[in-house]
């Protein structure tokens, strides 16, 4: 156990240098410049600095951006704070010129260590070392290249411009002395600053002197990194939210594009989204493998499950999640297999998230621009619609996104050991029928796939892209998360007013007391173990994995974490979960949050003399609404920090998870649904159907089982599975608002609605194309999934607007609309 805290250590070489060679990361100045900068006069006649000489861009944020960022070939170069030169950079604005430009690329990003001081008002000076002709020339020259320029920041104000007492800069009343937060506390992760007081008005004037001279530089970009709640901190001990807002409202009027870093916290999305056109959602994608790679596979993977989190949150209107930088473009750079690159690049596109490279662009192959030019998967990219996974629960996936003329953009990623055929159904990327296939890496058509399409041979951590264009008469389901509805009013998502599919096994004991056997003990308890390898895990911060250790764990293997602030995270159903670990003298406390709350503080400290416990359970919750949850647990001391197992309880749907059947006494059993039995779809044995009214019956909420049925089970346990339907995809969009409303527009010849009925909701009235249709009562004595609502036939071809709008009732739950394709 030798991990590191990559991010902590890749950027402290900046901090080493002296704060005066990060002033632009903390707005500060060394020591020494604090001294020699000339202390101007609060009423300095000179004007005060305007916005950028170009107009705000009206679209910004529109799209996720493409570019490039020097972060990755500082870290590779092992020189970080010297690799970004003035002929560097313009040499990567050069070859983005000549070999990305013309496919999309524009920004040209140049990261920490851009700056030696700062001037004397506290503003940032660029590096006269790094620009000898000013960093200005670098900036005409990207700009005379056709590109965009952008540079980096972080929360806070450095001590040095504190103490200063600087003048701030158009705002003769205001200077640093006066802004920083009593008493003085940390701003950012590595704790180089001080915590900005934005109560106080001068501190947003401190922030737009800054903006507004950026934009007079002509600076389009500025990331911002270290942002709290996330960077490794989500218990709010590091807040830099005001930072955040105080930028956004500087840089706004500057249009500079705001993208926010590193690892945030999703339970803050919306805030993220408010602000900012984009955010990293994972830490660092650098292995910090100096002269050696770029990333790692390792690094790639593990944004799977980020991206399964955050899919939902970006979009047009939004902003983007930031998977960091693309490092694809030289094999020999990379540190990935050429499968590998272009699994990259798919995930990248297939994401909406920004495609910026990492790689020196002097140096790009030939399959590196081939992957980055693919006209076909940039414009899935640019189309900004985030794909989700179909399941994650294995590692051959199927990604999917609708896009608003019907057809679905796919994506299969063969994240496991082996070569696969990767199967994608029709009907899981919601289309009924048979559809066209086009291959985008291939830039081919491939045939038409009628219910089902199989990708064959997809290699080791390979991909395919696809898009899958419906036939005329298949029918397109959109699901409530799709881009294409669009929701009026107050809504909100899932929250416990989902209802998931769901199973559970009941074991059927046949034995024989005249031969001496005896029935089980019957229980109710539904608890499902998740190990810590389960890809629905999504761990923040520097993990490893340690397996065949011997000691009792379950499945003999543990994931552990050594940095403070490294998180994992699971996102579940059910009423209640338990946290199983190690406890050992080399661990120490842990935070807890439950649905963003702090649950409690535990310590999986154990005295040496006790020597090490063994899948202990130090953190239960229980009496849980039944329905979506998330537990989050944040390492806060000791060496290590180790999840072992999860045991998700969830809520029974039989009352019994036993029944006996004795031979020499032969009786039915019963077993009562906890369910409602419309909600029944079958139960299986080994995976196949038993049959209705044969094998057993349903009677209210009764299921009997046939003693001519049980008679042919073999002595011993044999495991029946119940299985209950539940909202399309788990998920609904749900108001309690009259007059909010969901709309869709298609083209097709008939649209119908799916969802469900419940005794707490009302009237639902529609609208087509303007005109009220119906009026649709969704009201039932129980609440049942996927019923049909409302459907309408013998459309004109063309495009069509289905309204749904709240009458009554106290809440409208929307799941799924579905059209004919004409």
């Amino acid at each position: 156990m030798n991990t590191r805290n990559r991010h902590a250590h890749g950027r402290r070489w900046l901090a080493a240098l002296a704060v005066a060679a990060v002033g632009a990361s903390t707005l500060g100045i060394g020591a020494a410049a604090a001294a020699a900068a000339p202390r101007a006069e609060a009423s300095d006649p000179r004007p005060a600095v305007t916005p950028a000489a170009t107009a705000p861009d009206d679209d910004l944020g529109a799209r996720p951006y493409m570019g490039w960022s020097s972060y990755s070939m500082q870290v590779y170069a092992g020189n970080g704070s010297t690799w970004i030169t003035a002929d560097q950079i313009i040499a990567q604005s050069d070859a983005m010129h000549e070999k990305l430009q013309s496919a999309g690329y524009e920004y040209i990003n140049i990261d920490a260590a851009w700056n030696d001081g700062v001037d004397e008002y506290g503003r940032p000076t660029p590096s006269a070392k790094l620009y000898p002709n000013g960093l200005q020339a670098v900036i005409d020259h990207i700009h005379g290249n056709g590109q965009k320029v952008g540079l980096y920041a972080i929360p806070g104000i450095s001590p040095q411009v504190y103490e200063a007492d600087l003048p701030i800069y158009g705002a003769p009343d205001c200077s640093t002395g006066d802004i920083v937060k009593q008493p003085i506390q940390q701003a950012d992760y590595w704790g180089i600053g001080y915590r900005i007081d934005f109560s106080n008005p001068c501190a947003q004037k401190y922030v737009d002197s800054i903006a507004d001279m950026f934009g007079e530089w002509g600076i389009d970009f500025l990331k911002f990194d270290s942002v709290t709640p996330g960077s490794g901190i989500g218990d709010l001990s590091l807040d830099a939210r005001d930072d955040v807002a105080a930028w956004s409202q500087a840089l706004e009027r500057n249009g500079i594009w705001f993208e926010l870093s590193w690892a945030l916290d999703i339970r803050y999305a919306d805030y993220w989204a408010q602000y900012a056109q984009g955010w990293r959602v994972e830490w660092d994608v650098e292995c910090y493998c100096e002269k050696t790679a770029l990333t790692t596979w390792d690094n790639i993977a593990r944004l799977f499950p980020r991206a399964a989190d955050w899919w939902r949150y970006a979009g047009p209107d939004r902003g983007w999640n930031d998977f960091d930088s693309l490092n694809v473009g030289n094999g020999k750079m990379d540190g990935l297999t050429r499968d590998e690159r272009r699994t990259a690049a798919t995930l990248w596109a297939v994401a909406a998230a920004p495609m910026y490279v990492g790689n020196d662009m002097t140096q790009l192959d030939d399959y590196g621009i081939e992957l980055l030019t693919n006209p076909e998967v940039i414009a899935v990219n640019q189309a900004g619609r985030p794909a989700h996974p179909v399941s994650t629960a294995s590692p051959q996936q199927t990604w999917y996104a609708a896009n608003p003329d019907g057809s679905v953009t796919v994506a299969v990623f063969n994240l496991g050991r082996t070569d696969a055929d990767l199967t994608v159904s029709l009907p899981d990327i919601g289309l009924t029928g048979s559809a066209k296939v086009r291959d985008l890496w291939a830039r081919k058509n491939i045939g038409t796939a009628e219910g089902s399409f199989v990708a064959s041979d997809v290699p080791i951590h390979g991909a395919r892209l696809f898009t899958f264009t419906p036939a005329k008469g298949t029918t397109v389901e959109l699901n409530d998360d799709d881009a294409q509805l669009t929701y009026e009013g107050a809504w909100s998502r899932n929250g416990g007013e989902e209802a998931v599919a769901a199973s559970q096994s009941l074991t059927v004991s046949v034995f024989d007391s005249s031969q001496g056997g005896s029935a089980p003990q019957a229980g109710s308890s539904r608890v499902i173990a998740v190990n810590d390898t389960d890809p629905s895990i999504a761990y923040s911060g520097n993990w490893s994995h340690s397996g065949g250790r011997g000691l009792g764990d379950h499945q003999d293997d543990v994931h552990y974490a050594e940095a403070d602030g490294s998180a994992f995270q699971y996102s579940f159903v059910g009423t209640g979960i338990d946290w199983v670990t190690e406890t050992h003298e080399s661990q120490g406390d842990a935070e807890v949050y439950i649905d963003g709350v702090l649950a409690g503080t535990v310590s999986t400290y154990l005295d040496p003399s006790q020597g090490r416990g063994v899948q202990q359970a130090v953190f239960s919750k229980r009496d849980l609404p039944n329905g979506s949850h998330t537990i989050r647990v944040v390492k806060k001391s000791g060496q290590f920090m180790l999840l072992d197992r999860l045991d998700v309880v969830q809520e029974s749907l039989i009352d019994v998870d036993h029944v006996a059947f004795d031979r020499a006494a032969p009786e039915a059993a019963t077993v009562h649904l906890l369910r409602d039995a419309g909600e029944l779809t079958g139960i299986h044995r080994d995976g196949t159907a038993l049959k209705s009214g044969a094998d057993y019956t349903v009677d209210g909420d009764a299921v009997v089982f046939g003693s001519t049925f049980l008679s042919a089970l073999p002595d011993g346990d044999t495991a029946l599975e119940f299985r209950f339907r539940g909202d399309l995809r788990d998920d609904v969009h749900w108001t309690r608002d009259d007059g909010a409303a969901v709309s869709m527009t298609f083209s097709g010849t008939s649209v119908s609605v799916k969802g469900p009925i419940a005794p707490d909701q009302g009237e639902v009235e529609v609208y087509l194309d303007g005109k009220l249709v119906d009026t649709v009562d969704l009201r039932g004595d129980a609440r049942l999934t996927q019923q049909k609502l409302f459907a309408k036939d013998g459309l004109k071809k063309g495009r069509h607007t289905l309204r749904l709008v709240k009458a009554s009732g106290d809440v409208m739950r929307v799941d799924a609309l579905s059209y004919v394709t004409g």
